[in-house]
């Protein structure tokens, strides 16, 4: 039956679905997981470098994690090319706005400007929906810290705790029952960490596997950075999470 409906994202089927944009949501749960966390500090986001082959040449930039305005950033999972054309679109849209109003853009706005241009690749024929899902992380004056997070269809959603991609079901039970609302920058690097280390498909965890960033405010300049999570930091966290890991193992086993 869904064969007759899922040629073109123009046509319903009779249960009211939209396949070809189911069809874009499935491809991206098979794509490298990425989460974002909220705290009273920031914002972590951590992505899963994958590695295709040793011999292709490691980017410079990162594949996973864009800065999208001074005080946005965002990260990806689905189709890179896809996310290339909408991280364009999302920083003109954030430097116009900054010209026109001489203000930076609000978050929330920024992330409707982009799933608008999203939905509409799902309601004219000859078009398919973008591949890929977002998580952006941003600061304004109005809302402070904020996490949302889009997909194919044009939807958005704030979020306390939110991932995106492989195994992101398994990802989204584990933060729901372990994020806290007092969370400082290091805890919620932390819980990252973990969730990540737990659901990957990968035997061992390391910070060379992960790209994981900051976004978060100066309480004297007031200046938003979007920066990587220094490295010491990182081995620090990552070393308590092993160890807390251990523990676990330690204790199921007895």
């Amino acid at each position: 039956m869904a064969r007759r409906y899922d040629s073109r994202t123009t046509i319903f089927s009779p249960e009211g679905r939209l396949y070809q944009v189911e069809y874009a949501m499935e491809a991206i749960s098979h794509a490298g997981a990425a989460l974002g966390v909220l705290s009273t500090e920031g914002i972590i986001l951590a992505a899963e470098k994958k590695t295709l082959s040793k011999l292709l040449e490691p980017s410079i930039s990162s594949e996973k994690m864009y800065m999208i305005d001074d005080h946005i950033g965002c990260a990806v999972a689905g189709i890179t090319a896809d996310a290339n054309i909408l991280i364009n679109y999302a920083r003109q849209s954030a430097q116009r706005y900054l010209y026109t109003y001489q203000e930076p853009i609000p978050v929330e706005y920024l992330v409707q400007q982009v799933c608008d241009l999203k939905q509409g690749y799902t309601q004219y024929g000859g078009l398919r929906p973008f591949g890929v899902s977002f998580l952006y992380a941003g600061w304004d004056e109005q809302y402070g810290y904020q996490l949302y997070q889009s997909d194919p269809s044009g939807n958005y959603g704030g979020w306390k705790a939110s991932a995106i991609g492989q195994n992101h079901q398994s990802a989204q039970s584990i933060l729901r029952s372990e994020w806290k609302a007092e969370f400082k920058v290091y805890d919620a690097l932390k819980l990252a960490i973990k969730v990540m280390s737990k659901t990957m498909d990968s035997t061992t965890l390391n910070a060379e596997k992960l790209d994981i960033s900051l976004l978060t405010r100066d309480a004297k300049s007031g200046r938003v950075a979007f920066v990587e999570v220094n490295a010491k930091l990182l081995a620090d966290a990552f070393k308590e999470v092993q160890d807390a890991l251990e523990q676990e193992k330690e204790k199921e086993n007895k």
